[in-house]
């Protein structure tokens, strides 16, 4: 690729990614799709780390699911987890999510970023997704307080 048509390659990927930012939707979208993230969580030691919320969402395409996803952020480590299904009717609905800590056993009680999103995973008759699109996101500071695991 010459000199131009890298930059040619960049500059339409930057617009991509600016126009990607600015249209992302916030927690609470035009049609009444939205989704929160409690500033408390549960994180046992060595174990597990739990988020929970509540969302609500209209119904999903006919050819897609919607799904929970959530990501914690405690310093460099980022551990993403979730996947339950959300039930999209419109009314609100209680979530918790919890994400193995076997392969992030730096996460800690205390301060985090917790970031959760409704995904809807379109699929165009076989198993695998074909499109991936956000319909509602949260993104808060949270602390993660000790909990027993019993």
């Amino acid at each position: 690729m010459s000199v131009s048509g890298l930059r040619l390659a960049l500059s339409a990927l930057s617009a991509l990614a600016a126009v990607t930012a600015f249209t992302a939707p916030a927690s609470a979208a035009p049609h009444g799709d939205e989704i929160s993230v409690q500033r408390d969580a549960r994180i046992v030691e060595h174990g597990t780390v739990t988020l929970s919320g509540t969302y609500r969402c209209s119904a999903p395409s006919p050819v897609g699911t919607v799904q929970i996803a959530a990501t914690l952020v405690q310093g460099h480590t980022r551990l993403g987890f979730g996947g339950e299904e959300a039930v999209c009717d419109g009314r609100e609905h209680a979530w918790e999510a919890t994400g193995s800590l076997r392969m992030t056993p730096d996460v800690h009680a205390g301060p985090a970023e917790a970031r959760v999103r409704l995904q809807e995973i379109g699929r165009s008759g076989g198993l695998l997704p074909t499109s991936l699109r956000t319909v509602a996101e949260d993104r808060r500071g949270i602390e993660l307080r000790p909990h027993s695991g019993a």
